[in-house]
């Protein structure tokens, strides 16, 4: 597929660094995410965890190779300001698609405005469709926002004015350090503070991640874990679901108009459902979200790496057609209708 040429006056991009291991820094107590500066202690991942990892990484690595062969993929995407890593969903979607890394955008047909914190700016991509470009602000506080307009239903409270119990967690993501705290009290720096969603059946606490793909969910992991730790990164199982088995039509229109909202080209959604009122709730989005989890049987992964590769490929692909034809502004580019991204919404499948 013919690209755009970018004209002389634009200014040159800098290049995403190949070797992702100079954005790990190994130190006594684990690793350091350089980015974001979070670290992954010794605790926070298992041996098995790690082989479970390794094991999948070589999985996908082998079939993106059969891929490239069998059925090799024209396109390309530039990744900016950072390129997704082995450990995000995004690499494994691209290696299993078949479409190739862009060292810049000169050189590529879709733009992805890739970077691994909660506010950001997307870089300048010329005239190429920039997916996720209008996705600039992931906080939960905005979270909450975005899907009470949508929904109706207030997930954010203010701690000094509520009365009873609440969850306050950080604004950023993939700390997990929710806690349960009573109200009213002073609100901390850095927190924020969502009604408490009792997600458990009085034991198990059950997590609704879903992966979200061109503005629309796609499927979903459920998680479960023991109530007492549902802020525990660790899961005590996960299974694939597609959306009709978890979703009600109406839940699915929802969370499909949460992520046209949110402008989420690619993301990952947690969402619970209240065991009082049934009412579900999106808490959560990670627009660089990683995995998948371990915890997956083989038979699930493989339905994770087919679900991610088909749509991923179909996102790019639309996108690709609208960078070459030209006809939108840049404005018109990064809006948030699915349409001027380069794709076109689908109607999820009801029961």
């Amino acid at each position: 597929m013919p690209r755009r040429k970018q004209s002389d006056s634009e200014t040159q991009p800098t290049i995403a660094r190949a070797n992702w291991f100079s954005d790990l820094q190994l130190t006594r107590r684990g690793l350091i995410v350089r980015k974001t500066g979070r670290r992954i202690g010794l605790a926070e991942i298992t041996p098995m965890e790690f082989i479970k990892f390794c094991l999948y990484f070589a999985v996908v690595l082998v079939k993106g190779l059969y891929v490239r062969i069998t059925r090799p993929s024209h396109l390309a995407v530039w990744f900016a300001p950072d390129r997704p890593r082995p450990w995000y969903i995004l690499w494994s979607a691209m290696t299993l698609s078949g479409v190739r890394f862009a060292r810049t955008p000169d050189k590529a047909d879709v733009a992805f405005y890739f970077e691994d914190t909660v506010k950001g700016d997307p870089p300048p991509a010329g005239n190429l469709v920039q997916l996720n470009a209008m996705c600039s602000d992931i906080s939960k506080s905005r979270v909450a926002d975005v899907f009470t307009d949508v929904s109706g239903h207030p997930l954010r409270l203010d701690p000094q004015a509520h009365q009873g119990q609440a969850v306050e967690k950080s604004e950023a993501n993939g700390l997990h350090d929710g806690r349960i705290v009573d109200c009213p009290i002073r609100p901390a720096p850095g927190k924020t503070y969502q009604r408490l969603i009792d997600s458990s059946d009085g034991t198990t606490a059950f997590d609704y991640r879903t992966t979200i793909i061109g503005r629309v969910p796609r499927f979903v992991l459920v998680k479960t874990k023991q109530a007492r730790n549902r802020f525990s990164m660790h899961n005590d199982t996960v299974v694939y679901r597609e959306l009709a088995e978890v979703f009600m039509p109406a839940e699915i229109d929802v969370i499909t108009r949460f992520a046209a909202a949110m402008a989420l080209d690619w993301a990952a959604l947690d969402v619970l459902r209240d065991a009082v009122s049934g009412q579900i709730y999106v808490v959560d989005v990670n627009k660089t979200d990683t995995g998948p989890a371990v915890d997956l049987s083989w038979r699930d992964r493989s339905r994770v790496m087919r679900a991610i590769s088909q749509h991923f490929l179909m996102m790019i692909t639309g996108a690709a057609q609208l960078s070459v034809t030209g006809t939108a502004s840049q404005a018109a580019r990064t809006a948030p209708e699915p349409i001027r991204s380069g794709y076109k919404i689908e109607t999820p499948r009801q029961v």
